[in-house]
């Protein structure tokens, strides 16, 4: 049986009622205090204050302050008026109490659905507004590539146009070379019908002939140049199209759309978003275009996304691991590369490169945290599957002078 309190003190004015309660050496953190519109318990083991008001009072403007020993409750009233007593004296307490404790409860539950639903909204908000600035930044730089693309093309319409003059000009002078070769011919001709030629008029033949020979052998200019536009069918499979067998491709296609679908039935605050930015393929995409970009912050948003759609993938985990590298997260670099192993098992030549860069970021994130004998036998686990890399040899061997005392930087992340 809880001890009942009967030293506390009331008072109260027309518009407020004031309860203190002391609290007999209790700490505030160990005090439970409930309030509704007739009902009021504190209760702090082994000892219970309850008050079945006279009236009812606005339970929304109720004011608790624990301090100095003693729980201060300020009660506004509904009705403006002075109570003649604190408490009822009747025979519904019991009734009073269980109807007052189910309000409470539904009233924090009702709280605790309206915070749930507020941080979904905040989520859902703060999503759109990361996928808004990178639209807008994606319609920035297809701006300035368009911009580019226009300044190409202007410039290389004016070179076509410059070639076309010059070929121009170069088959209007070859015209003037052959009316003034036939100019010369027919003078020539008129010459040996008046007489013999003389010495001097001999030589004046040869210059010519020789002139008209060298014009002869003169080399035509070049053919005007153009472009081909080759383009190629778009592909999913790196195989050509000639290669590959399409019922197999459509049917796995199928398979890996419908485990997507299915996936995202389980995530609610997906619900929202396109098929597209629901495909884990496409949010690593991002992601990479983030990194590659020096958005690590981007990156690392659009690898968590894919993760939570499709977190089989090793190479989500592994990308994100490279990102809180470049943002000094370590600890989670370390999480993420080592479920990227788990992952990437069993060990075949077709994940080595894989399991290569795993290894090597987990490795710098140990020694960027000063645990070289971890990250040293990381950088040897790489090293065993790529045992011709330089680069790693290098950092190996780094690692070693460090904890043998001869070296103080660590190694970086090796691509």
């Amino acid at each position: 049986m809880p001890l009942v309190v009967m030293d506390y003190v009331w008072t109260q004015t027309e518009t407020t009622l004031y309860i203190n309660v002391p609290l007999k050496g209790t700490k505030a953190g160990k005090v439970d205090i409930v309030c509704t519109d007739d009902y009021l318990k504190v209760h702090f083991p082994p000892y219970l204050f309850e008050a079945f008001l006279f009236e009812p009072v606005d339970d929304d403007r109720i004011a608790v302050r624990v301090a100095n020993g003693c729980a201060v409750i300020t009660l506004p009233k509904r009705t403006n008026k002075v109570w003649e007593h604190l408490m009822i004296n009747n025979k519904e307490k019991m009734e009073i109490r269980q109807r007052a404790l189910l309000k409470y409860h539904e009233k924090l539950s009702s709280e605790s659905r309206n915070k749930a639903a507020k941080q979904q909204e905040e989520n859902k908000y703060a999503l759109e507004t990361v996928i808004k600035l990178e639209k807008e930044e994606r319609d920035s730089i297809q701006k300035i590539k368009d911009a580019e693309q226009e300044k190409t093309t202007q410039e290389l319409a004016a070179w076509h146009f410059r070639q076309q003059q010059k070929a121009e000009q170069d088959v209007q002078l070859k015209l003037q070379n052959q009316k003034a070769k036939a100019r010369q011919l027919r003078t020539e001709t008129e010459r040996q019908k008046c007489g013999p030629p003389n010495q001097e008029k001999m030589k004046l033949g040869d210059n010519s002939n020789a002139k008209s020979k060298k014009a002869q052998h003169e080399l035509p200019p070049p053919r005007l140049s153009g472009n081909i536009q080759v383009t190629f069918t778009p592909r999913i499979f790196p195989t050509a199209l000639r290669e590959s067998r399409l019922p197999e491709e459509e049917e796995w296609l199928r398979k890996q759309a419908e485990t997507w679908r299915k996936v995202n039935v389980d995530v609610g605050e997906l619900k929202n978003l396109k098929e597209e930015e629901r495909n884990p393929y496409w949010l690593k995409d991002k992601g990479d275009k983030c990194f590659a970009t020096g958005d690590f912050l981007g990156a690392v948003n659009a690898y968590s996304l894919a993760i939570r759609v499709m977190g089989k993938i090793p190479a989500l985990h592994s990308n994100r691991a490279a990102c809180h590298l470049k943002l000094r997260n370590f600890h989670k670099a370390i999480e993420d590369s080592s479920q990227a192993l788990d992952l990437l098992t069993p060990p075949v030549p077709a994940n080595a490169a894989a399991r290569v860069r795993a290894f090597v970021r987990r490795g710098s994130a140990f020694c960027e945290l000063q645990a070289y004998p971890e990250g040293l036998q990381d950088f040897l686990a790489a090293l065993k599957i790529d045992p011709n890399n330089e680069a790693l040899l290098v950092d190996t061997q780094r690692i070693r002078d460090i904890i043998q005392g001869s070296a103080v930087n660590p190694p970086s992340e090796t691509e």
